[in-house]
């Protein structure tokens, strides 16, 4: 199954679901066959780390993948989270702002 979304790495998301809803993060990874993201500063855990040959063992925060229904695209101007919409212009596929019609 190919799955496509309409987020991508580098956007600005707010959560909308979960300890930490209603805070913002840059989407650092996608992970598509599990339809999950990996948020900056987002969804951190305390993690058991044994000892390896580059890194020292012990307690580390990590960050854990988000589902992306519980993601949305962040819009500074409205201060809130936004639909996206694709439409073609000059055979480019462009996103835009289904509420403001702006595109992204």
């Amino acid at each position: 199954m190919n799955n496509k979304f309409k987020l991508k790495k580098g956007d600005e998301v707010i959560i909308l679901a979960g300890k930490d809803k209603g805070k913002t993060g840059k989407i650092v990874k996608m992970i598509p066959k599990q339809m999950k993201a990996i948020v900056s500063e987002i969804n951190r855990v305390k993690k058991n780390q044994k000892p390896d040959n580059n890194q020292p063992g012990g307690i580390i925060d990590k960050e854990m993948p988000m589902h992306i229904s519980n993601l949305s695209f962040y819009d500074p101007e409205l201060k809130k989270g936004i639909r996206i919409g694709y439409k073609f212009d000059n055979n480019k596929k462009i996103r835009f702002n289904k509420s403001s019609g702006k595109d992204i």
